[in-house]
């Protein structure tokens, strides 16, 4: 699976300008779309929430072509979101609704290959995070939102990316981490 930094870097910095706007829809539909991870976020600042949402989604992009540095940390991730009560059904419900906000903030611009760009680095990060959280074999059966079952692609194992010819596991790192990390945060608030 390649993923295309250059198309995520593009469509984000259309996202940009409008970062407080973005977030506040994001987390509007999360809890429209999927009302039952409201109470993960029970006791949460959500001011500080969307703030942390977009220096994450920053994050993301901004550090799309650098290498390895955090493979070992988004598997760590995956374990440590047990402890918070994310479960793998929360993992399509977060891309869901980060995929509708893209869509509803690139307008024209969110083309069939920039859907395909998100969605592709989503997914690939879900699985790497998984790979660390401790969940049964049958609990990792992830279903994105259309229902089509989320695997890798044939010619690669979970957690090999190439972009632009590098094999590059950096990217699932930080998509996941930027999707957890509602849900972390929020969690880590009220404990």
């Amino acid at each position: 699976m390649s993923l295309n930094a250059e198309m995520l870097e593009q469509s984000f910095e259309r996202i940009k300008p409008n970062a407080i706007e973005f977030s506040n829809t994001f987390y509007n539909n999360l809890f429209a779309d999927y009302p039952q991870v409201r109470p993960l976020f029970a006791n949460t600042n959500m001011v500080a929430q969307r703030k942390k949402l977009m220096d994450s989604l920053v994050l993301v992009v901004d550090n799309l072509r650098n290498g390895d540095v955090l493979a070992d940390a988004l598997r760590g991730l995956g374990t440590k979101h047990i402890t918070y009560g994310v479960i793998p059904g929360h993992y399509p419900m977060v891309g869901g609704a980060l995929l509708k906000t893209l869509k509803t903030y690139l307008g024209a611009d969110w083309t069939p290959e920039v859907e395909q760009a998100w969605t592709d680095a989503y997914q690939a990060i879900s699985n790497l995070m998984l790979e660390g959280a401790d969940y049964s074999k049958e609990d990792l059966k992830l279903t994105n939102t259309s229902n089509k079952r989320v695997k890798p692609n044939q010619n690669q194992s979970q957690t090999e990316i190439t972009i632009f010819g590098i094999n590059s596991k950096l990217l699932l790192i930080i998509i996941a981490v930027v999707a957890l990390v509602i849900i972390a945060t929020a969690k880590a608030v009220r404990a």
